[in-house]
């Protein structure tokens, strides 16, 4: 369970502390994610607002079938449309002038948790013992070659071959405890 669960648990047990750090930990993010809808800070400011408010007020029920942050954005995500909805209504403009909008939800959707996933990523290399951390990051991140690698670790390319190998397998483990899921490692 991620933290944010947890404090949403806690806030529902009674404990407002709960929602405070919900508050602290996901206002930003949550914020320009929704900007990127209404193209307005200062409303996605208000519809994240919302948000917050419908946790507090209506207290939903959360599936643990998905992280807490992609509840939450949706929810979020589901105000900003409706606000758009309406906005186009009362202005007397069609809907679909924002078409470009609700179509690119899901493309939105899914950048969004390729980035967190690269987050995730870059923290459970980091939490790798530094021989490990050093020698992913400079194959993968900085495409260098194991004979390049060898030389900044003055190491054996044999030795590069090997500590890779236990350093893929490693992180592997890693994110497979914290239910990452992964295409390719």
């Amino acid at each position: 369970m991620d933290n944010g669960a947890s404090s949403y648990r806690r806030f529902l047990d009674g404990d407002d502390t709960g929602l405070g750090e919900i508050i602290r930990d996901y206002k930003d993010g949550l914020i320009l994610y929704l900007n990127g809808y209404v193209k307005n800070i200062h409303i996605a400011e208000e519809l994240a607002e919302d948000t917050f408010f419908k946790l507090c007020v209506k207290r939903p029920h959360f599936y643990e079938k998905y992280s807490f942050k992609t509840w939450l954005y949706t929810i979020g995500k589901n105000l900003a449309i409706n606000y758009l909805k309406k906005a186009s209504w009362t202005a007397g403009l069609p809907i679909s002038e924002y078409e470009d909008v609700l179509a690119d939800e899901e493309s939105l959707e899914k950048e969004y948790i390729k980035n967190e996933e690269k987050i995730i990523l870059h923290r459970a290399i980091g939490s790798l013992k530094p021989d490990y951390s050093a020698v992913l990051y400079l194959v993968y991140f900085e495409d260098m070659s194991n004979d390049e690698t060898a030389k900044i670790l003055k190491k054996s390319k044999r030795q590069i071959e090997n500590l890779l190998y236990r350093a893929k397998a490693a992180l592997k483990l890693k994110l497979e405890k914290e239910g990452f899921i992964y295409e390719e490692l």
